[in-house]
């Protein structure tokens, strides 16, 4: 996860005077320098000035020092709020060619899951998650679930652990934050993954929201909208199995836990599995998550 990126994208003010403390003799500063480190950081003006005065004018250093201080105030603070409840937050999609990924993070209130800093860690994490995952040939689909430990312990594009980035988030937002859990699918040829989240804007650039699915499916021609549709399905109507035509209905419709079986969300005169021979669609495997409720699991 790019933490350079992210403060450049949202303009991150790294607190005040009180951030950096210094003790040594300062050089005097380079003005272009320090435009040059405002921009590439997005620190504010005061820390990258303290940076550059201790390193004697040397961007890469001084760069490298912000961090490292922004890094060690981010554990202190996620250290010191470790015991705060975390009951809202987001789920993240992402799907890279044939491999998709869920991803949950906690944080304490609804008003940060709306913040867009937190959303664009959520995102992050979820791309992260999903290209660290081991391709090789497979003839068979792979589902993996990955542990909150595992996940904290997952070392990401940049050489740091997911770990590490949380902690700077929660420095940088001032919440408790969690990475309870992660899902992957690991398609092999002639599977397509497709995923949603809901809520989710129609111009949505990035899948994020209280609920998020990724179907495996098989068609010989090209998916149409209908494989969004049935990911909205599996969202709405939490199907515990997509089983077959063949097994047995649950005697009340409205109960009904078999994908196959039950009414199709977008036209309910047809069930599933009627959708699904029109359209030759196969669905091989799913994944739902929806935020928080693997604490009712527990």
């Amino acid at each position: 996860m790019a933490t350079l990126s992210l403060l450049r994208l949202h303009g991150i003010r790294m607190g005040s005077s009180r951030f950096f403390h210094v003790t040594q003799r300062l050089a005097a500063v380079n003005k272009s320098n320090l435009a040059k480190l405002r921009k590439q950081t997005g620190f504010s003006i005061s820390n990258c000035k303290k940076a550059l005065e201790m390193h004697n004018n040397d961007l890469t250093k001084a760069e490298q020092w912000l961090h490292a201080e922004a890094q060690a105030q981010g554990w202190a603070k996620a250290s010191k709020l470790s015991g705060r409840v975390t009951t809202q937050g987001l789920v993240g999609v992402h799907i890279d060619g044939p491999v998709g990924a869920l991803l949950e993070i906690n944080c304490e209130t609804d008003f940060v899951a709306r913040n867009e800093q937190f959303k664009a860690i959520v995102a992050q994490a979820a791309k992260e998650c999903a290209l660290n995952a081991a391709i090789c040939q497979q003839d068979t689909l792979k589902k993996e679930f990955i542990s909150e430990e595992q996940l904290r312990d997952m070392v990401v594009s940049d050489g740091k652990t997911l770990a590490d980035h949380l902690a700077l988030a929660i420095g940088i937002i001032g919440e408790n934050m969690s990475l309870p859990r992660a899902a992957r699918l690991i398609a092999p040829n002639g599977v397509q993954l497709v995923g949603y989240s809901h809520p989710s804007p129609p111009d949505a650039t990035q899948l994020l929201g209280k609920f998020g699915a990724i179907l495996a499916l098989k068609s010989p021609g090209t998916l149409t909208d209908v494989a969004r549709q049935l990911c909205i399905h599996v969202i709405g109507m939490n199907p515990k199995a997509i089983g077959s035509l063949d097994d047995p209905k649950a005697p009340n419709s409205d109960e009904e836990t078999l994908l196959v079986h039950q009414e199709f969300l977008t036209d309910p005169s047809k069930t599933v599995g009627e959708v699904l021979q029109e359209e030759n669609i196969e669905v091989v495997d799913f994944i739902r998550f929806e935020c928080g409720e693997h604490k009712n699991e527990e």
